[in-house]
């Protein structure tokens, strides 16, 4: 029997009696870290299963730790691109394997939430390189990916800043006001988000949208799919950051109002934050700053609307290999790149970007390009 994490009441009920000796070692000023392992491999198996995902799982650790641990040891002796390439490539192979898998005989090869424990081991890998990361401690770094508040829907936090937040020492006050309190409230506030709100939107507005393709019924999914998925995966986030702060953990926030952003940037910085943050750090800047460096365009403006459209469309891929997700992938991308062109051209939003007014507006425009983007994502023309 396994559970869906943060799917209905009995995993809850579970989750509290999970979390009382976390808080009690919170209060009494002891450390959380030994007993949040033993509590994390005792929800992998109500979450995971004892059964072939579990099986992956294992392997996808064995391979992580064999890369992270190999490349770490290399990286001493040799600063290669090539190698650190192949190191990346190996790093990345999971992933890769689950996103291909389902298009072979063999079926789909992987376990929940395989993206968001494969993008921390990339992230490794990377800062390795970089030179951020000098050592890999074994128990952390296996507690840092399998982490069980973030183990199915993310959010996808940092190696270095969960490392240095395992060691510090939370007095009984700081930990009640700053941990426990905070989490306490994002829990309660994920249960408003999900069971309450998301709940209501799906049982008395999207399940009774006709089936058959008009405008008027686009129109209507369109809204209330991006306001379920944002209330249901808000709901799930609050639920992951919540627990992890009563784990002593202080994991970061996922969603900040999203649909009150006055453009598609603002609005990538508050959707899904960790996600977008990840390929922010790691695919945008990167390339960007290689491109500046190769002089692959003629100007900075050139090689950013570049970097957006590729960050985007392999945000896309991600998600999946149906035409939907990377039909989506390239709208996020020119939403991006034509809002920057008209941000920097039009003398029209220069002259007014200060109003209210033209606030309300903007936020309005948006949130219809951001719906919009949100119903390709859900396949509703597939």
């Amino acid at each position: 029997m396994t559970f869906s994490q943060y799917g209905d009441y009995f995993y809850l009920y579970i989750l509290l009696l999970t979390s009382i000796p976390a808080i009690i070692l919170g209060l009494c000023e002891k450390k959380i870290k030994y007993y949040g392992m033993i509590a994390t491999a005792f929800m992998i198996l109500l979450i995971v299963g004892v059964n072939v995902h579990l099986k992956f799982l294992i392997a996808f650790m064995v391979i992580e730790v064999i890369v992270v641990k190999g490349y770490e040891y290399v990286r001493k002796k040799t600063d290669s691109k090539l190698v650190y390439r192949l190191f990346l490539l190996a790093s990345m192979s999971p992933i890769i394997i689950n996103k291909l898998s389902p298009y072979t005989s063999m079926g789909t090869i992987g376990f929940i939430g395989i993206s968001y424990l494969n993008f921390r081991t990339i992230q490794m890998v990377i800062e390795i390189y970089d030179g951020a990361i000098k050592e890999v401690k074994l128990l952390d770094m296996i507690y840092f990916v399998l982490f069980f508040p973030t183990l199915s829907s993310g959010p996808i936090d940092r190696s270095r800043r969960f490392e240095k937040e395992l060691e510090k020492n939370i007095s009984r006050s700081e930990y009640i006001n700053e941990y426990l309190a905070p989490g306490i409230k994002k829990i309660f506030m994920g249960i408003g988000y999900k069971f309450v709100i998301a709940f209501l939107i799906n049982v008395y507005w999207m399940s009774k949208i006709p089936t058959d393709i008009t405008f008027k019924n686009a129109l209507s999914y369109m809204y209330a799919y991006s306001l379920y998925l944002f209330f249901d995966f808000g709901g799930y986030s609050l639920f992951a950051v919540g627990t992890s702060y009563i784990f002593g953990i202080k994991a970061p926030d996922n969603f900040n109002k999203p649909f009150i952003s006055k453009d598609m940037k603002e609005f990538w910085t508050r959707w899904h934050i960790s996600l977008s943050r990840w390929f922010g750090d790691y695919i945008f800047s990167r390339y960007l700053i290689s491109s500046m460096r190769k002089k692959r365009f003629k100007n900075r403006a050139t090689a950013g609307r570049v970097a957006q459209m590729i960050t985007m469309l392999v945000m896309g891929f991600w998600h999946g290999l149906t035409w939907f997700y990377i039909v989506y992938g390239i709208y996020q991308g020119l939403a991006l790149v034509l809002t920057d062109i008209y941000q920097k051209k039009s003398k029209f939003y220069k002259k007014h970007k200060k109003e209210k007014w033209f606030e309300y507006v903007q936020i309005f425009v948006t949130f219809n390009i951001a719906c919009f983007g949100l119903l390709i994502f859900s396949g509703y023309f597939a």
